[in-house]
């Protein structure tokens, strides 16, 4: 009992994380500005290439499931009769597909923080903290998102 309650709570903590955190898109790690500010060695880069690799294959097919489902999702929605029953079912398996993909994605996360030393993994945490803080609030371009505290005018 004591185990499967420590697992669940390594990974409630860990979802919270990548809640909160989305890395940047791409191989991150061979950025240069990225590799100087975390200062990762050539052995690192490499382990990160294997955790990438092992990932891409269930993390496309788990992207790909959740977009074929929201196709038919609104292709339901669509429909000049709604059936409530198809809806529901689809939005169940939408919903458990979504699941699917963030526990990949999480993973992959976890995973890749097992690479990094805790130095670096700070480092990167207040790098995406920056990029989540300057990324503007509707995800277009435009105003930034307020300072902590600050409301938007």
């Amino acid at each position: 009992m004591t185990r499967r309650f420590l697992i669940a709570a390594a990974l409630v903590v860990a979802a919270g994380i990548a809640e909160a955190q989305h890395l940047p898109p791409g191989k991150w790690w061979r950025r240069p500005e990225v590799v100087q500010n975390l200062e990762l060695t050539s052995e690192q880069q490499e382990k990160l290439d294997e955790v990438f690799r092992d990932a891409s294959d269930g993390l496309i097919d788990a992207k790909a499931a959740v977009e074929k489902l929201q196709i038919r999702l609104r292709g339901e929605i669509d429909r000049p009769v709604l059936r409530r029953a198809d809806i529901q079912k689809i939005a169940g398996e939408l919903n458990t597909a979504r699941g699917r993909l963030f526990e990949r994605e999480l993973l992959m996360l976890v995973d890749m923080r097992g690479v990094l030393n805790e130095a670096q993994w700070n480092r990167l945490r207040q790098h995406l903290d920056r990029m989540e803080r300057d990324r503007p609030m509707d995800g277009r371009p435009g105003p930034k998102r307020p300072p902590p505290g600050r409301r938007p005018n």
